[in-house]
């Protein structure tokens, strides 16, 4: 494979991304914590922009994958500052793809830039996390840490090392919640949920929903799929669901 491309942001961060020029709106994915774009569903919808002539852009956040930068010195907002500079690579209309946490940096990209987005596709979304998801879960000791040293580990069912979750990381996120005020998503929205998701149940999936305002966004609930959503049926329903919402774009 070749290697990827690079932009700088106006916050100098060096961001890692792979655009395939084609047929609008360009189909953008974007990725979850502590993942890059090579990923299987970004791999799949890669393959699907080139059999069928679209356009497709997909890109590494800061301290993520090929792009510059430490992930610990990461939080939400800059990872949604990568993301809006990596738009600024695709013209015209966008369709987001956002996996878990790439959901909630959707959310955020569509109440920035509401005029730029045609569409949106949650997979596993997940709105919030770093406060309903991580510091609701946490004890008191762990609370307590966390203030203290600046950072707690926890463990992890993706990795042999725990994740480290840093101070910044929850106190930064609380300035971009998209479940505490008004959330409108003026432009078709799909939403993917796995019912056997353990780390993002399909309660959040339903909130979302019941929060958001639009007319017409949908949410599909797989039963037995997980958070990963990435099986042979759980990769076919993301290329159907984007190939559809595309079919009503013309």
């Amino acid at each position: 494979m070749s290697e990827p491309q690079f932009l700088t942001t106006p916050e100098g961060r060096r961001i890692a991304y792979r655009l395939t020029p084609g047929q609008g709106p360009t189909v953008v994915f974007l990725g979850g914590f502590r993942s890059d774009m090579e990923g299987s569903k970004a791999q799949h919808l890669q393959a699907w922009a080139e059999r069928e002539g679209r356009g497709f852009l997909r890109f590494d956040y800061s301290g993520h994958g090929a792009s510059s930068g430490a992930f610990l010195d990461g939080a939400i907002g800059d990872w949604f500052e990568d993301a809006r500079a990596a738009l600024s690579l695709a013209p015209g209309p966008l369709l987001l793809v956002g996996s878990s946490m790439g959901g909630w940096i959707s959310l955020l990209l569509a109440k920035a830039m509401p005029e730029r987005i045609a569409g949106l596709v949650g997979i596993a979304a997940a709105p919030d996390f770093t406060e309903d998801s991580m510091w609701t879960a946490f004890d008191a000791d762990q609370r307590a840490a966390l203030l203290r040293d600046g950072q707690v580990a926890q463990p992890s069912d993706y990795s042999d090392e725990p994740y480290i979750i840093t101070r910044r990381l929850i106190e930064e996120g609380r300035s971009r919640l998209v479940l505490r005020e008004p959330l409108p998503l003026p432009f078709p929205v799909r939403l993917l949920q796995g019912t056997a998701d353990a780390d993002v149940p399909p309660a959040v999936a339903l909130r979302l929903l019941d929060h958001a305002t639009g007319g017409d966004i949908r949410l599909t609930l797989v039963k037995g799929a997980d958070h990963r959503f990435s099986s042979p049926d759980c990769l076919a329903l993301i290329e159907t669901t984007v190939t559809d919402l595309l079919a009503g774009m013309r």
